[in-house]
C-alpha cells in the first residue's frame, strides 16, 4: 500500500496533471529489452522476434508484451538483449560516450546502463563499471559477461576510494544513483510500501555524497549524467540545483524527467553536467606478466580459436588469465572482472572460462550448434551428443554462444557455470 504522505506530495508537485498521474499507477507496469548490437542488429532482431514497437529515446530499445518469456528464452543467456524497463534506457545515451573513452558508471549493477555504454564504445576504451555491495558487483559481472563486452573492468569501491584512486582521470561518468524508487511502485509494491519521507531526505544527502565524489573523478571538459527512478524533487531537480552550487566549474546541459502518464514507462530523471576544461588525470597501468601461464594459455589459444587474440594478458594472483583492454588502470579495489576472463592456470595446465566463450566463442574452430530444444537442455546442465572430436568447443543457439562443453566420445559433457543454470537462476519477468 502506497503511504498518503506520498500521494499528497505528488498532488502538489503534479497539480493539473495528478489525475493522470493517478490513473497511470493504476495501470500494469511497462515492460522492454535493448539489443545488443554487438551480437544482434536492429533489423535481424525484428527478423527473429517479430514488429515491437520502439522506445523513442533509446535506438535499439523495443516495448515487450507484460507476459513476454523473453528473460528465460536461449536467446537471452546467448546475450542478444537486456531486459531494461524502458524509461531507464534514458539515461546512457545522454553521456554522448565514444569509442576510446575512459568512463566510469559509478552505481553500475546490475547493468543496464553499463552495457549501454558499452554498446557506445565499441569494445574501444576502458568503461570501470563500479557496484559497491559485493554480491550485486558479481550479478553485474555476469551481465556484462553475458553481453560479450571485452573492455570494462567490474569492481567493488566506495565511491571516495575511487576517487582518491582516479582524480581527474574519466572523460564521462554515469551516476545512477540509489534512491527512494518512486518510479518502481507499479512493478515492486515493496518499494511502495517502504516508502518514507526519512528515504527521501536520507536518499538526498547520500546522492549528494556520491556526486562529489564523482566530481573529482571526471576529467576536465567531461561530462556527467545524474539519473535516479524517483521523482522527488529532493532527489532530482533540486540535487541538481545543490550539486551546482557545491560545483560552479560544472554547467547544467540537459534534463530529462519522465513520468509514468505522460510516456510509455515508469519513469526516470537524468541530468547532463559539463566540467569546465581542465586537466585529465594519468592513471597507473594494469600488467601483472606470468610467462609460464600466459604459454600455457597460447597453446591452448592455438587449437581452440581460428585467430589469435590481440592485447595484452594478465595473470590474477587466484591464477586467473585474463585479456586487458587497451589503457586498462590499475584498480585498487576487489576486482571481479577487468576485461575478458580467458581461463585460469593451476600451474600445470590451463582451464578456459565461460567468459571467453562468450566474448569469442563464435571463432571457435569445435562448436556445437543446437537447435532451441537442445539448447534449452543444455541451459539445464544437461550432456548431449555431438559429432566432434574430443576436447573443448563452445555451444552455440545458432552461431551465437551459449558456453562451454568438452567432448569425449561423442558425449558433450556440460560447463556452462552452475550459477548460470537456468534451474538455479531467478529470471526476471
Amino acid at each position: 500500500m502506497i503511504p498518503a504522505a506520498f500521494f499528497a506530495r505528488m498532488r502538489e508537485q503534479l497539480k493539473d496533471e495528478y489525475g493522470d498521474y493517478l490513473a497511470a499507477l493504476s495501470r500494469p507496469p511497462v515492460r522492454g529489452l535493448r539489443v545488443n548490437p554487438r551480437k544482434l542488429g536492429r533489423a535481424e532482431f525484428l527478423r527473429r522476434f517479430g514488429a515491437h514497437d520502439p522506445v523513442p529515446w533509446e535506438e535499439n530499445g523495443f516495448y515487450i508484451d507484460a507476459d513476454s518469456r523473453a528473460g528465460s528464452l536461449a536467446e537471452h543467456f546467448a546475450g542478444l538483449y537486456y531486459l531494461q524497463e524502458p524509461s531507464a534506457m534514458c539515461a546512457a545515451p545522454m553521456l554522448g560516450v565514444s569509442p576510446g573513452e575512459r568512463v566510469l558508471d559509478l552505481c553500475a549493477a546490475p547493468g543496464g546502463k553499463t552495457t549501454r555504454l558499452a554498446d557506445a564504445m565499441q569494445g574501444k576504451g576502458v568503461l570501470v563499471a563500479n557496484e559497491i555491495e559485493f554480491s550485486r558487483g558479481r550479478t553485474l559481472a555476469q551481465n556484462v559477461e553475458r553481453m560479450g563486452i571485452v573492455n570494462a573492468a567490474v569492481v567493488s569501491a566506495p565511491p571516495d576510494g575511487l576517487a582518491r584512486a582516479f582524480p581527474a582521470a574519466f572523460d564521462k561518468i554515469l551516476v545512477d544513483a540509489p534512491c527512494s524508487g518512486e518510479g518502481m511502485f507499479r512493478k515492486d509494491p515493496d518499494a511502495a510500501r517502504e516508502w518514507n519521507e526519512r528515504s527521501v531526505a536520507s536518499c538526498a544527502v547520500r546522492q549528494a555524497k556520491i556526486l562529489d565524489e564523482a566530481a573529482k573523478m571526471l576529467a576536465g571538459g567531461g561530462r556527467l549524467v545524474y539519473s535516479t527512478c524517483t521523482f522527488s524533487e529532493e532527489e532530482d531537480e533540486r540535487q541538481a540545483e545543490d550539486f551546482l552550487r557545491r560545483h560552479p566549474d560544472f554547467t547544467l546541459l540537459a534534463v530529462q524527467k519522465l513520468y509514468p502518464h505522460r510516456v510509455r514507462g515508469e519513469g526516470h530523471f537524468a541530468a547532463l553536467f559539463e566540467k569546465q576544461e581542465g586537466e585529465r588525470g594519468k592513471v597507473k597501468p594494469f600488467s601483472r606478466k606470468n610467462g609460464e601461464a600466459e604459454r600455457a594459455y597460447r597453446a591452448f589459444e592455438a587449437d581452440f580459436l581460428q585467430h589469435p587474440l590481440d592485447g595484452e594478458i594478465a595473470t590474477l594472483a587466484d591464477g586467473r588469465l585474463i585479456l586487458l583492454p587497451e589503457g586498462a588502470p590499475q584498480i585498487p579495489a576487489y576486482l571481479h572482472l577487468m576485461g575478458v576472463e580467458l581461463g585460469t592456470f593451476d600451474g600445470k595446465m590451463f582451464k578456459p572460462a565461460h567468459a571467453l566463450a562468450m566474448a569469442f566463442g563464435a571463432d571457435a574452430r569445435s562448436r556445437a550448434t543446437l537447435s532451441r530444444e537442445e539448447a534449452e537442455r543444455y541451459l539445464r546442465g544437461e550432456t548431449f551428443a555431438a559429432p566432434l572430436q574430443n576436447g573443448w568447443c563452445v555451444v552455440c543457439l545458432e552461431n551465437f554462444p551459449l558456453g562451454l562443453g568438452k567432448c569425449s566420445g561423442g558425449v558433450v559433457k556440460n560447463h556452462l557455470p552452475k550459477a548460470l543454470r537456468k534451474a538455479a537462476l531467478p529470471l526476471k519477468k
